[in-house]
């Protein structure tokens, strides 16, 4: 088997399947184009809407027991729970058995771009329906499609407060001096989401963001279906905004709409994203050349996600053989479910083993999201949660462990760890000594 089919599997995709290194091996840089275009979607999974009645229903299960003293059998929040932790084990269950798992990797990474965290009811009920329903439609899409389809989403207006954000001399501003603007959101979309803490803005182009996307709400419990995202009119401040030396008119809900697009097709943006996608895919340190061609075909594609990975792909400083990228614990445990054919296990033990690792889906308590560097991940006490983890995951597996080698890693296998599992005491053992091998820690 050819290096490069390894590569194509492991550092692209989200780790080999067995057979997959074999079906890559032939044309490894087509293998992945294939995959382009095929976004990780499924339809099955609830949307903001149906989350927005869950969450109403709870909070008139939580007045019902306010007014009448009565516990409930059943806590108010169990449903939320569940609903969420199907959602995420639905999600977790589909990239480890997918074929494409290109496109499951650029989903997990915009989903950690633009981070959200489960804390408290609203989030817990909100949060997975930002990835599948404003995130996975637009992976082999243009930037600008996600980024306006996040920025009016209600988990993200809900984590960012943007949802009781309203400009001061609006009517509602006016009428309520408590209720003014909230510069959450902006100041992230601008710093997080597009161009980068050192892009170019200052405070006041802050400001004008928040201006320009004041009103920007979300459907209240009394009101009419269908819930979601709603502009409230009343709210949004009026008058023209000028961000980054430019003039936006007034034009209600469009006002914000183009400056967030002008934003998405912003250089700093295209720099920015190239680099932090080089840096997920290929090294913390990315080649300069690597970095500089992508933002290239970004600005010329108007920020086309597909052209950008296309040339990532496409570039030779991606393919260098030494593996530079440590894995995160959520890489780890959805490449050691997929070399071993482990799909089909219950969505709470996913999750804790997500928690277990360090990583739990919706929980890293910033909108910078999780780390995406080996700093992040390999302290002592991280490695030691991975060798607890593996060697209780390889207990449950009754397979032949230098087999699971050659198909997992290919001719990424060192003699080293081959020798390791061939002298192994038990099969469990050889599995786990796989799984902790450099080589599988690394892609």
């Amino acid at each position: 088997m050819t290096y490069l089919a390894t590569i194509a599997a492991n550092r692209f995709g989200l780790g080999a399947r067995p057979g997959e290194i074999a079906a890559a091996q032939t044309d490894p840089r087509g293998w992945l184009l294939r995959q382009i275009g095929k976004p990780p979607l499924d339809p099955n999974q609830p949307g903001a809407a149906a989350a927005l009645a869950q969450l109403a229903l709870f909070r008139q299960a939580k007045q019902a027991i306010k007014k009448d003293g009565n516990k409930p059998d059943t806590p108010p929040r169990r449903p939320l729970a569940r609903s969420f932790a199907a959602q995420v084990g639905n999600t977790l269950e589909s990239a480890i058995g997918s074929g494409d798992s290109l496109a499951w990797r650029l989903r997990e990474f915009f989903s950690n771009h633009f981070s959200v965290s489960s804390r408290g009811a609203a989030l817990l009920a909100l949060a997975p329906t930002l990835e599948h329903e404003a995130i996975a439609p637009h992976v082999f899409g243009k930037f600008e499609d996600m980024l306006l389809a996040v920025s009016s989403h209600p988990a993200m207006l809900v984590y960012l407060n943007n949802e009781r954000s309203f400009g001061p001399d609006s009517m509602i501003g006016r009428r309520n001096r408590q209720r003014g603007l909230n510069e959450n959101l902006a100041r992230e979309i601008l710093e997080l989401h597009t161009l980068g803490v050192n892009g170019g803005y200052d405070q006041q182009d802050v400001i004008e963001l928040a201006l320009a996307i004041s009103g920007w709400s979300i459907t209240r419990p009394r009101e009419p279906e269908p819930r979601g995202f709603v502009f409230r009119t009343q709210g949004h401040q009026p008058g023209a905004r000028r961000v980054l030396g430019k003039t936006y008119a007034e034009a209600g809900l469009a006002q914000g709409k183009a400056v967030l697009t002008d934003l998405a097709r912003h250089p700093a943006t295209a720099r920015f994203l190239s680099r932090k996608l080089a840096q997920h895919f290929v090294s913390d340190k990315p080649a300069p050349a690597l970095v500089e061609q992508m933002t290239r075909r970004w600005q010329a594609s108007g920020g086309d996600l597909g052209a950008v990975i296309t040339e990532l792909i496409n570039h030779p400083a991606a393919w260098e053989p030494e593996p530079q990228k440590f894995k995160t614990p959520r890489e780890f445990l959805i490449s050691a479910c997929r070399a071993t054919g482990a799909a089909g296990w219950q969505a709470r033990e996913l999750i804790g083993a997500l928690e277990l690792l360090g990583q739990r889906p919706f929980n890293a308590g910033s909108p910078a999201g999780y780390g995406d560097s080996e700093s992040a991940w390999d302290g002592a006490d991280a490695l030691l949660a991975r060798i607890d983890w593996a060697a209780r995951f390889s207990g449950r597996l009754g397979l032949d462990a230098e087999r699971l080698a050659h198909n997992s890693l290919g001719a990424a296998l060192t003699p080293a760890t081959r020798t390791a599992i061939e002298r192994a005491e038990s099969r469990t053992q050889g599995i786990a000594l796989l799984l902790m091998s450099p080589e599988f820690q690394r892609r």
